[in-house]
């Protein structure tokens, strides 16, 4: 697992922060993609997103891409629609890059390759395989995940720039999410934010990834009292030139529930309650786990948007 940044980067979700990009409206936001089962290489994937009790207006967004073995969730921060377009955009953003990079025709060794290219920070790849276990393919898969990451940053942060925004008060987003590619090879996890992916195997529920909060990072410093805020980010993408996306790779096995979710899901419920649906969680009723996920953030005193994405592994 690759380490992030821990300057000063840190930002609150600036929903106060009032607003709006040329030609905007406050009602373009468009949920990418369906709220329909979607049948992947490796299982069966559901997304819910909910605008909740108090905001007003869903700031939040997933994508789906069964093309692809992709699944993205999205927390967008920037008052009034900015959230909304920054968790677009990166979606988007991460999705047409690894498309173009998948997509593209293999070239001899030597000669000039079609692959996109974005590098905004050295990146040794090495990092995150120290055994040395991963085939080409793999390895290939982890640079193009984390260009892409590099890639949506860079676009989203020359927007705030070009809109005067590059003081950290612009538009950005959260992003969390997983790809398995090739079939059979182990799933590749990237992750900025405060968004979370969990699993649950055998019984038991499992952070995935780590907060990127001056609050989690007080934790892990063993602070027990003045905590600071928890939704204060150390990373997202938009605000800063740069960024150090987690990485990391995870084997999926038959029986795996992964859950991909906005804070707004997690930030009031207690994990087991979030343990007990998951643990009921099958191919066929992916849409009513979510719906319940929703319900119980919202019984539970959630003030934030609300988005949870499931992922059942069947093969």
């Amino acid at each position: 697992m690759l380490a992030w940044d821990t300057s000063p980067l840190a930002k609150s979700h600036l929903r106060g922060c009032a607003f709006f990009w040329p030609g905007d409206t406050l009602d373009n936001w468009k949920q990418l993609s369906p709220s329909v089962p979607h049948h992947l290489d490796f299982g069966v994937a559901f997304g819910l997103t909910d605008i909740g009790t108090v905001r007003e207006s869903n700031q939040d967004n997933f994508f789906i891409a069964p093309d692809l073995g992709l699944v993205m969730v999205a927390d967008g921060m920037g008052g009034h629609n900015g959230g909304e377009i920054a968790s677009a955009d990166a979606l988007n953003l991460v999705y047409n890059f690894v498309r173009a990079a998948h997509n593209a025709p293999a070239t001899p060794p030597g000669s000039e390759t079609t692959v996109p290219m974005f590098r905004a920070t050295p990146f040794d790849p090495a990092l995150a395989d120290p055994d040395a276990t991963w085939s080409d393919a793999a390895m290939k898969a982890m640079i193009t995940l984390h260009d892409a990451v590099e890639y949506a940053n860079n676009r989203m942060y020359q927007t705030n720039l070009a809109n005067d925004r590059a003081d950290g008060s612009g538009m950005g987003t959260t992003l969390t999410g997983l790809w398995q590619l090739p079939p059979d090879g182990p799933m590749f996890i990237f992750h900025v934010g405060d968004s979370r992916l969990y699993r649950f195997r055998q019984g038991r529920m499992e952070q995935l990834t780590r907060d990127q909060t001056l609050y989690q990072q007080a934790l892990d410093a063993g602070a027990q009292a003045l905590l600071p805020p928890r939704n204060l980010l150390l990373q997202a993408l938009g605000p800063a030139p740069e960024l150090v996306p987690e990485l990391q790779s995870q084997v999926m096995m038959p029986g795996d529930v992964y859950l991909l979710c906005s804070d707004g899901l997690y930030g009031e419920s207690a994990p087991g309650s979030i343990e007990t649906i998951l643990a009921s969680a099958t191919a066929d009723n992916l849409d009513a786990c979510c719906a319940a996920l929703v319900e119980m953030a919202k019984r539970d005193g959630s003030r934030d948007n609300i988005t949870a994405l499931l992922v059942k592994c069947t093969g």
